[in-house]
């Protein structure tokens, strides 16, 4: 019987190995910091995927929201703060960047 998928293929094989106590309670601490399961933990750091805690997934979310709403307000004073709204949203991708690459 086939677990969860993520994605195209199925969950299928279980996999068994030892650890300490300490060790177990580490991983399963930086699993719940980053919002996911322990199993999923696993996957993402044995396969070399990202893992973003999700209080960094939220800032991320926010920094995207303050961009928008400094785009919204250089396109409804028409530009007059071009250089400074410029600045600002590059320093907001830069910050995501470096959130996301973590």
């Amino acid at each position: 019987m086939p677990f969860n998928r993520k994605g195209p293929e199925p969950l299928d094989v279980r996999m068994h190995f030892r650890i300490t106590s300490s060790e177990k309670a580490r991983l399963k601490e930086n699993a719940d910091l980053a919002g996911i399961s322990l199993s999923d933990y696993m996957r993402r750091r044995c396969l070399g995927r990202p893992i973003i805690a999700n209080t960094d997934a939220i800032m991320i979310r926010e920094l995207r929201r303050l961009g928008g709403l400094l785009k919204n307000i250089h396109n409804e004073s028409q530009g007059i703060y071009s250089k400074e709204t410029a600045d600002t949203l590059i320093a907001l991708k830069e910050y995501i960047k470096r959130l996301i690459e973590k």
